[in-house]
């Protein structure tokens, strides 16, 4: 199946549940972070394929390791098979961007085909992501990241197994976890205090996730800011918010003053 078909299929899902995603996203249970989620998205068999095109042990995965997370994550997707390219830019699809658009309420939204900070990711047992806000912009830091879309595939995912989906209160005190169920998508703001993470893998079975960011000229708040990737602990790791405090001051101000994101020296920056 190609990009174009997936995304007819995308689209009408989405307008099944139109009413259900904007209830869900003018009006956000247990968090403060605007967020929608889509169960069943494509058909089981689809979604199966997406799992089972994935490499079992991650091959040609970059891996990351740090005290802000543990996961594994690609970009290139040329020497994979077809449909992990067909899934991710089908949620790139101009109908699908609208789509989303139109049904939370945003103007102006692109997608990001360079993948910046998105793609695929595997987690394995052992595995997490800590509380985080993610990088304000693109990679040129032009654009101000908007929107997140998580869509996760490997069955039979379950509570106990970890590798769940958390936002969190700005305080990073307390969380609402949404399971990273299979065939679910799941949608949600950016900005300056959408904390989110992922908890702990407890299992052997691999948590596949396809990752995608919407961006726009305007920031979420009207005013102009900057800020890495900035990472927290959780309530009971002291230790890890400590560092992360200091960490994310030390990213920051180099950031700004060489140019660079993520890894990426910037082009066309943007004055701070």
């Amino acid at each position: 199946m190609d990009i174009n078909e997936l995304a007819k299929l995308l689209v009408s899902r989405l307008d099944e549940h139109s009413a259900e995603i904007k209830a869900q996203w003018s009006s956000p249970q247990g968090t403060h972070t605007r967020h929608f989620y889509v169960d069943d998205l494509l058909t089981a068999d689809l979604a199966q394929a997406i799992y089972s095109a994935f490499p079992r042990n991650a091959d040609g995965f970059f891996d990351r390791q740090s005290f802000r997370e543990k996961k594994k994550t690609l970009t290139n997707l040329a020497d994979h098979p077809p449909i992990l390219s067909a899934i991710t830019y089908a949620m790139q699809h101009p109908s699908v961007v609208e789509k989303v658009a139109e049904l939370v309420g945003l103007k102006n939204i692109v997608p990001d085909p360079s993948l910046y900070a998105g793609g695929l990711s595997m987690m394995f047992q052992g595995d997490f992501l800590n509380p985080h806000i993610d990088n304000s912009h693109d990679g040129s830091r032009n654009l101000y990241r908007r929107l997140n879309l998580l869509y996760y595939v490997s069955p039979d995912w379950a509570l106990e197994n970890g590798g769940n989906f958390e936002l969190w209160d700005p305080q990073v005190k307390q969380q609402k976890t949404i399971v990273s169920r299979f065939n679910r998508l799941v949608v949600m703001e950016t900005n300056k205090d959408s904390w989110h993470s992922v908890s702990p893998v407890v299992v052997e079975s691999p948590r596949c996730c396809v990752s995608n960011y919407y961006f726009s000229a305007e920031s979420p708040d009207e005013l102009d800011y900057f800020h890495v990737t900035s990472f927290s602990g959780r309530p009971e790791e002291p230790g890890k918010r400590l560092l992360g405090y200091f960490d994310n001051r030390l990213r920051n101000t180099v950031s700004k003053a060489l140019g660079t994101g993520r890894g990426r020296k910037l082009v066309n920056k943007t004055e701070e």
